[in-house]
């Protein structure tokens, strides 16, 4: 987490109980987990105001160094508790960090119709192409022919387009971005937690030691630079033809709508239903 000044990892870190951390040499986590952190320091909001849900994988290990009120939650179901502690709490900024396995795969049902109800949550989805924490079995968006552990011979499934996926679902705020592009995700995060409704960002990011390994794409450094190389910011991308945007990552804010928010919404009915003298 280079360039978060010391005042910042005292506040906002358990930098004296939990490091160091887990993740691999090289791996992106702690990349992100630096543009939250500075994200949230830039803003104005009391530390007891904010939760983080993560669900489990190797993105979902960022609660545990972080100084502020989480949840560290089961396989998938990280945005299903982040619901129940919105529509409890409505005023807390819920961030839920979640990994492409965790959110697309046995979580995908709650992703889509939290995205479909807009619930103001804010979804950090590490989008590291694999399942990197259990040993490099495919995920829903692993690309097609790559190599994983259940797939030597390269996957034959195609890929989720997690971005999609989020726009097709309704979420009214929609992002990608890379680990390479730090403060680009920070100004991201930033603008997605203010949002008011829900916010889905897909972090396109590196995991060197098992999908790097298994793929011949070098150390993290060069799979860093493929982040920088093969990405497009979402302005320049109307500029080029067809096949100079081809296979390339499309970062930027891809949806940036405001229409009504669930929990506002609920707290409506339930004073119209009071105001009635309803009680069934």
């Amino acid at each position: 987490m280079a360039n978060v000044p010391q005042k910042i990892i005292h506040e906002y870190l358990r930098h004296d109980k939990k490091f160091p951390h887990v993740w691999c040499a090289g791996c992106s986590n702690g990349i992100v987990l630096g543009t939250i952190i500075r994200a949230l320091a830039s803003m104005d909001i009391d530390r007891d105001d904010i939760v983080m849900v993560s669900g489990i994988g190797c993105s979902s290990r960022m609660p545990v160094y972080v100084d502020f009120n989480t949840l560290h939650t089961l396989h998938g179901r990280s945005i299903a508790y982040a619901t129940g502690i919105k529509l409890h709490k409505p005023h807390l900024k819920v961030i839920v960090v979640t990994g492409d396995g965790d959110c697309t795969a046995i979580g995908g049902n709650h992703l889509i119709h939290a995205a479909r109800r807009n619930i103001d949550l804010t979804v950090i989805l590490v989008n590291n192409n694999i399942y990197g924490m259990t040993g490099g079995q495919c995920s829903p968006t692993t690309p097609h022919e790559a190599i994983a552990t259940t797939a030597p011979y390269g996957n034959i499934e195609p890929d989720f387009n997690i971005c999609e996926l989020a726009l097709g679902a309704g979420a009214s705020y929609v992002a990608r971005t890379t680990a390479y592009h730090t403060q680009e995700t920070q100004n991201i995060v930033k603008e997605a937690i203010e949002h008011p409704g829900f916010a889905l960002i897909e972090v396109v990011s590196a995991c060197p030691v098992i999908y790097g390994r298994l793929n011949k794409k070098g150390g993290a450094p060069e799979m860093m630079k493929e982040m920088r190389d093969n990405s497009i910011p979402l302005a320049a991308v109307e500029k080029l033809p067809p096949e100079k945007v081809e296979g390339k990552i499309i970062r930027g804010v891809l949806r940036k709508d405001l229409r009504p928010e669930y929990t506002a919404q609920y707290a409506d009915l339930v004073k119209r239903v009071q105001a009635m003298g309803g009680d069934k």
